[in-house]
């Protein structure tokens, strides 16, 4: 009897001390307002969900870094949100929010061509010199969803060549009795990102990055099958300006066979060197593949010497390139022959967040090395964005290392905190609208069209992109009917899945936080 009634009385005490503890938790709980409750609660749910989320196979076994927060910032979620991550193409957050606070809206650079002697009777006697400042809107493709206005896109390269070739025309210059030089010394003379893979470097999305860039510093090559089985592929390349040594060993096999041609296109890093290998099935459709030239500003000078035979304008001289800044500065303190002048910055940022667009990343880069340093070079861009996130932004130096603009080096370092804090930053700021429309946009445009389709969050996730080998990334904001977006930073890195996976994994974090309670 007095053990059964010790029980009883402990147990009395028990249920006593626990009502007394969730009479406390409903009291603080009901002292807070009630749109704090509601955050309160949303926090420890989403942090629930999110925990399963991250913590399911395979995708336990790699590295998560997410900050959730929300207008005023404050911390919903996170995981690892300190710890440095390789970013991939998030990088591009960095560059285009930097550009879009520190430069003007309608920043330009003007392309010029200058003589380097007299012209007599319409005869330049002297070099003809295409000095470039760097505009990656030269003479751009055109990407299907990427125009933010009309005739946003250029589809002929060649059209602003033709621009200054009709100019020299206008003044009744025939003949060029000198050299036709591509000047890039308005950048460094290195091109080539140190910290890029020698295997990216023959490839369009790893062009070489000089101060002329004549379309996207790249060449197509399109190839199909050959008119029968045995026969070498048909293979074209354009632009063709007659510098590229080209080699086919492909064969045609019958229809349903294996194509291989497309993993076996190759070219000689530095050289302009191009071969292919491989196979292609009969039935198989045509299909392009880019590759990166070797000098842009020799790409440059001779797609303007094919413009000038074009315009009837000859040149007696060779084509040749120089990024020595001495060689022409007298040509440059007169007035130019002609000029044309880049699109404006917002149509700079646009590709480099919308399709990812790597060669203007890393233009802009050297750009505000230029505007803002000790010149236009990776070291003194990259000087002024870490010094702008540090000052302006008040991120710690800790949580972010730069290599390039547009995360294709791997030694790319950023904490998901790091991310939310910019973006929030560049939200708040004046000049966001020269950012923002640059963001692809779920199920809507950009890298996110064929996302989050189907999902509560279709049409609300405005987020850049990132991927390469064994990272996956995505950053943005998630609007909210009738409340202020949420701010996201998700970074998945060391992971060994395919794509598809690893892609619905990230959305299925993005649908969660954007679920609400």
């Amino acid at each position: 009897m007095t053990e059964k009634r010790r029980k009883g009385q402990a147990t009395g005490a028990a249920i006593v001390w626990q009502a007394c503890i969730l009479t406390v938790a409903l009291v603080l709980l009901f002292a807070v307002p009630p749109f704090r409750r509601s955050a309160v609660l949303h926090a420890q749910s989403l942090a629930k969900r999110l925990d399963t989320r991250l913590d399911t196979p395979p995708f336990d076994r790699s590295l998560w870094g997410v900050s959730v927060v929300d207008h005023g910032g404050k911390l919903l979620y996170g995981r690892n949100q300190h710890r440095l991550f390789t970013p991939a193409s998030n990088a591009k957050l960095v560059v285009t929010a930097v550009a879009a606070a520190l430069l003007p809206p309608d920043f330009t650079v003007r392309t010029s061509l200058y003589a380097a002697g007299p012209v007599v009777g319409g005869v330049l006697r002297g070099d003809l010199v295409l000095y470039g400042r760097g505009d990656p809107t030269f003479s751009r493709r055109c990407y299907a969803t990427d125009s933010l206005l009309p005739k946003a896109c250029d589809r002929d390269p060649f059209a602003r060549l033709r621009l200054l070739t009709d100019t020299l025309k206008a003044r009744g210059i025939r003949q060029v009795a000198g050299d036709l030089v591509g000047d890039g010394s308005y950048f460094e003379p290195a091109s080539l990102h140190p910290g890029w893979e020698l295997f990216d470097l023959s490839w369009w999305y790893a062009a070489p990055v000089a101060a002329l860039a004549f379309n996207d510093n790249s060449l197509d090559f399109v190839w199909q099958p050959g008119a029968a089985v045995g026969a070498p592929a048909l293979i074209s390349m354009w632009p063709d300006l007659g510098d590229v040594a080209f080699e086919n060993r492909t064969v045609t096999v019958p229809a349903g066979g294996e194509t291989d041609i497309g993993d076996r296109f190759f070219r000689q890093p530095g050289t302009a060197q191009v071969w292919a290998e491989g196979t292609v099935a009969l039935d198989r459709p045509a299909r392009t593949e880019s590759f990166a030239v070797a000098d842009p500003n020799l790409f440059a000078a001779r797609a303007l010497r094919q413009a000038l035979a074009d315009a009837g304008i000859a040149v007696t001289g060779t084509t040749r390139s120089t990024t020595d800044s001495a060689a022409y500065a007298g040509a440059r303190a007169r007035a130019p022959l002609a000029e044309t002048t880049s699109r404006p910055l917002r149509d700079w940022i646009f590709p480099i967040l919308n399709t990812s667009q790597n060669l203007f990343a890393e233009m802009l880069v050297k750009q505000l090395g230029k505007r803002f340093g000790g010149g236009g070079s990776w070291r003194e861009g990259l000087a002024v964005e870490r010094r702008f996130l540090i000052d302006s932004v008040r991120i710690d130096s800790t949580e972010f290392l730069l290599s390039d603009g547009s995360g294709l080096s791997s030694a790319n370092l950023m904490s998901p905190h790091a991310f939310t804090r910019l973006l929030r930053y560049i939200r708040a700021h004046p000049r966001f609208s020269t950012f923002a429309p640059g963001l692809p946009r779920s199920g809507g445009t950009g890298n996110l069209r064929t996302r989050f389709a189907g999902t509560p969050v279709a049409g609300r996730v405005h987020a850049k992109t990132g991927s390469i080998a064994g990272v996956n990334t995505l950053a943005g904001y998630i609007e909210r009917p009738g409340s202020p977006p949420l701010t996201f930073s998700i970074e998945l890195n060391h992971h060994a899945q395919p794509s598809r996976a690893v892609l619905a994994a990230i959305d299925s974090v993005v649908v969660e936080i954007g679920r609400g309670r």
